[in-house]
């Protein structure tokens, strides 16, 4: 028997005509638009929820803001502000051209503002002042490429300095990004010196630091990080899952994404591993910033968790035309898709079974069961214990594998709560008119829905991890928790 899942995110490219082709911002708001009404499975939700009122009141404000729109990111920046009335997640929109992708080059070439930021700085006097200094904070040489900035503390705060740049319009001596004293806020200045608020920072060991959508790595001086710095660098950097033995009673899984491309990864790391795994009191799985992927990447830990049976609740479709081509889809091309064979016939029934029912939700499991129980496991003696590491990066399939996991008795949640982007899933990507945006929207509402609702809420921890420990330091927390417990 093999085991189907429904709550997958699969990818598929379909361009979707208007009648219209004038490809300005305001067509492409329409097309947006469109696609969203007549297909998102959580637009009517959100109107639900929010009202017809807000919703016209949304589409003035959008609508007004056109005559402002100068550049490809303008528009984009407008058509994503457009989708934020209908949720935070599990939507999306961007340039097929990928000129919008560093958000910062204008149709018209870069601009020179006359009245950015300067400080003059030199480099090798700033490294002698560096050499000398005792103190060690943020101040040194970074680079974030293409620029190489030299971070300075003054009174007010920190300052990011252009030292060098192959970016044309910024020269040595401009001020890339400023910082309050607590690291809490600031300005970052885009690849056009537009200025962009900065909320959030992160310190990745002694070396590397998160400013924003930003990394930056330190080339001078070069601080050597503490042993759990050096683990946290090691898992924030890692694209690939990997199993660490700490001591003689926990081991650590580090999962930094679901995605449906690391399942053989995660299923060979944990069967090569089994054994340890079989032995150990405690096993610390950490999926900080894991946003998501495919269920299926996942199946190899649930037994390793598990001590009860699993209750999922189902998923309902919403049935149009330009959603059931999927289906369709998943049939020609089930290779490219990763599907296995035998779950082809699945696909036409359900695009049948969808095509009968158009403007409806729809009920994909087999006998339309609303909730899948999974009892086919045994209880293994061994983890003992299993804390799970959340944060807010945390959703979509990260936030499945939660709820499916947080149901065993030996499993806790350590860390912050999670998005919230669950309820509303299974992304579909359509092309627009000419070709030049992606829209991506959901098809599937849960029928966790009112009741137990997952998004704009998320996930909370069992153990909640505060700001006085540092990111570096929560494994060791978990840690020291599950060998402190009797």
């Amino acid at each position: 028997m093999f085991k189907l899942n429904l709550s997958f995110v699969f990818i598929f490219i379909f361009s979707y005509n208007l009648q219209a082709q004038n490809c300005n911002c305001a067509e492409n708001l329409k097309w947006v638009k469109k696609i969203i009404e007549e297909n998102d499975a959580g637009f009517q939700y959100a109107l639900d929820q929010k009202g017809q009122e807000a919703y016209q009141a949304h589409n003035v404000k959008i609508e007004q803001k056109l005559a402002g729109i100068k550049s490809n990111l303008d528009c984009t920046k407008l058509l994503s502000e457009w989708l934020q009335f209908v949720r935070k997640g599990h939507l999306s929109i961007n340039r097929i051209d990928g000129k919008d992708v560093d958000s910062l080059v204008s149709e018209a070439g870069f601009i020179s503002k006359s009245n950015h930021p300067t400080v003059s700085i030199s480099e090798d006097e700033f490294k002698n002042y560096l050499t000398i200094k005792k103190e060690q904070n943020l101040e040194g040489i970074w680079d974030s490429p293409p620029y190489k900035v030299a971070i300075k503390k003054y009174p007010e705060g920190y300052k990011g300095i252009i030292v060098s740049s192959t970016a044309d319009n910024w020269m040595s001596g401009d001020v890339k990004f400023t910082l309050n004293n607590e690291l809490s806020e600031g300005i970052y200045y885009l690849r056009d010196k537009t200025p962009e608020k900065i909320s959030s920072t992160l310190p990745i060991g002694k070396n590397m630091f998160q400013l924003g959508n930003y990394l930056y790595t330190k080339i001078y001086p070069i601080v050597e990080n503490t042993p759990l710095e050096a683990d946290f660098v090691k898992s924030y950097s890692t694209d690939k899952p990997y199993l660490q033995k700490i001591n003689a009673k926990t081991i650590l899984l580090r999962i930094p994404s679901f995605n449906g491309r690391q399942k053989q990864t995660i299923d060979s790391l944990i069967a090569v591993h089994r054994p340890q795994l079989e032995k150990i009191e405690n096993l610390i799985i950490d999926i900080r910033n894991n946003g998501g992927g495919s269920d299926g990447s996942y199946a190899e830990i649930i037994p390793l968790l598990y001590t009860n049976p699993i209750r999922t609740i189902g998923v309902t479709f919403y049935s149009t035309k330009l959603n059931n081509q999927r289906m369709l889809d998943f049939c020609k091309n089930y290779k490219e898709y990763g599907i296995d064979p035998r779950e082809v016939p699945f696909y036409r029934a359900a695009y049948d079974s969808l095509n009968n029912h158009l403007g409806e939700f729809v009920n994909l499991m087999p006998n339309r069961k609303l909730v899948r129980i999974d009892s086919g496991y045994s209880t293994l003696p061994y983890p003992k214990q299993v804390a799970i590491i959340i944060n807010g990066g945390n959703g979509s399939t990260a936030e499945q594998f939660l709820l499916e996991a947080k149901q065993s008795k030996k499993v806790k949640l350590f860390g912050t709560t999670t998005s919230g982007v669950l309820d509303i899933s299974n992304m579909y990507f359509v092309e627009s008119p000419c070709k030049e945006y992606r829209l991506g929207y959901a098809l599937s509402k849960s029928y966790r829905i009112p009741n137990m609702a997952i998004d704009n809420k998320g996930i909370q921890p069992d153990y909640y991890i505060d700001q006085t420990i540092q990111n570096p330091e929560w494994v060791e927390y978990a840690r020291k928790v599950l060998e402190d417990s009797k």
